[in-house]
């Protein structure tokens, strides 16, 4: 489905004296024919203004252009699929590196179905294979274990912090910084969601630049998120952290997240086939007790 933007410069004036201008100002629209009163409606309402007098947008155009998650269209933006059903986890597959330096994992029989012809009826036979792989494989979680050694772990997650999660999808890939901060999140009520980060960084998955210096969570915005009480934050990029030299090893965003008990789902994929709200997201991981990390299969159900 083909989306759009205006774009425009805009000049306000308040009833009760003052104004603001905006330079550059990117809002989503429903639909590309909304004459500029609409859009200027539009534009209003998404800042939430109050008290206004009158708008003039300046140079306004019409772009094709992914949605971000505008206020004013978010109820109404319509989803178009063939399934409502969109599938967010990487495909696991023996020598896959997830995440560079770590070990990609191997897959062997463990009774071929050859060898299990001689134990069951003519006719019938099975394959049993064994996986041997680290729990950050693929698209995974991390538990609050993963980082603490008193945090709970994979069997401790209970299924209600993980299945049908209202979900906030937060378009970053036009972003100009890595590091994506709190001021991002601050037009929408995220109580009780999955925020989910829409870097396109997945683009790289399975290529050396995928372990480039990639899009990341700041301290400043993950404790916004723990103080905002989210129920999850997922990511498509290569960690929920900045990784590259500069950081040092310090890792802020698990830190923070995990202490307050926030799961978190890295190595997203397909996050620009869901809205940026409406939908619902589930990622559930295996019920293994005193391991912190491990595979999901992550997928959003569409409105």
């Amino acid at each position: 489905m083909t989306e759009y933007r205006a774009v425009f410069d805009a000049s306000v004036r308040f009833a009760n004296g003052g104004g603001m201008t905006a330079e550059g100002f990117r809002l989503d629209l429903p639909s590309p024919d909304l004459s500029e009163d609409e859009v200027e409606m539009l534009f209003v309402r998404h800042l939430g203004l109050a008290m206004v007098a009158d708008v003039a947008l300046h140079g306004l155009r019409i772009v094709e252009e992914q949605h971000k998650g505008s206020r004013s269209v978010l109820a109404a933006q319509p989803v178009s699929a063939a399934s409502p059903l969109v599938d967010l986890s990487h495909a696991i597959r023996e020598g896959l590196v997830t995440y560079p330096g770590l070990p990609a994992p191997t897959i062997t029989p463990h009774l071929t179905r050859e060898a299990s012809r001689e134990r069951y009826a003519e006719g019938t036979e099975f394959g049993i294979d064994t996986i041997t792989m680290v729990g950050n494989t693929g698209t995974y979680l991390d538990s609050p274990f993963h980082r603490y050694a008193d945090g709970a772990d994979l069997a401790a997650l209970t299924l209600d912090q993980l299945v049908g999660l209202r979900a906030e999808v937060f378009r970053l890939t036009d972003a100009e910084d890595r590091g994506i901060p709190a001021a991002v999140f601050a037009d929408r009520e995220l109580r009780g969601a999955a925020v989910l980060l829409h870097t396109g960084w997945d683009r790289h998955f399975g290529s050396e630049q995928y372990g480039a210096p990639a899009p990341f969570l700041t301290e400043e915005g993950a404790r916004f998120l723990v103080e905002q009480g989210v129920a999850l934050v997922g990511i498509d990029s290569v960690n929920i952290d900045d990784t590259s030299p500069d950081a040092r090893g310090a890792r802020p965003a698990h830190s923070l997240l995990l202490r307050a008990g926030i799961p978190i789902v890295e190595h997203l994929t397909n996050l620009d086939q869901v809205p940026p709200s409406g939908a619902t997201f589930t990622a559930v991981p295996p019920k293994v007790e005193r391991f912190g990390t491990f595979p999901v299969r992550a997928f959003a159900v569409l409105p």
